[in-house]
């Protein structure tokens, strides 16, 4: 037999075995003390639960799945490892926060509605953010495109329908190509501030 408990991530109750959960505690400590901004910390590390939590209910074949080792360390492959403190150390005392030049580790880009820069719907918004291309040219050419065929507006509204928002921190990496990995999360959490 093994203790269980009922923890809360992400604003959502889990039941986990004792040790699993003691690993994600100990993993989610150590992440949380590279973080050398404590205000910018408590928000990352909201985060960084929230995209646990989601790791979770996909990684579930049922709700009352209890969380094992195993779930554990899915969460903590797609995360990545934290690196120990001491190297951390001296990338803090020379870093104090983010720095633009630091690069994010790539994952698969999925196209998404920009809810950060909407003015409608935020499909102009996502498409220029998917594709790389300045917003203002894209809604400009959406603008002239409805004027001379009627059938953009069309298109506009079906892509409104059928795109999902991208509202989650992880959602938003992987609509600019980013894996949704603890590290991005730091790094695009300290950009948008």
């Amino acid at each position: 037999m093994k203790k269980v408990i009922e923890v809360s991530i992400g604003g959502i109750n889990f039941t986990m075995e004792d040790d699993a959960y003691y690993r994600l505690k100990e993993y989610l400590r150590r992440f949380e003390e590279t973080i050398s901004d404590k205000k910018e910390a408590r928000e990352v590390m909201e985060d960084v639960e929230a995209r646990v939590a989601e790791i979770f209910q996909k990684e579930m074949k049922f709700s009352n799945q209890v969380v094992d080792m195993r779930l554990v360390q899915v969460v903590i492959d797609h995360l990545g490892e934290v690196e120990p403190k001491n190297q951390n150390e001296n990338q803090a005392s020379s870093q104090s926060s983010y720095d633009p030049g630091e690069e994010y580790s790539k994952g698969n880009k999925k196209f998404y509605r920009d809810m950060d820069d909407k003015m409608l719907a935020g499909v102009c918004s996502g498409i220029a953010t998917y594709t790389g291309v300045d917003v203002t040219i894209i809604r400009l050419l959406f603008v002239a495109l409805a004027f001379a065929y009627g059938s953009t507006i069309l298109a506009y509204f079906i892509l409104w329908i059928v795109s999902p928002r991208a509202e989650t921190i992880a959602q938003k990496l992987e609509l600019r190509g980013y894996a949704p990995t603890a590290d991005n999360i730091r790094k695009f959490t300290s950009q948008r501030k």
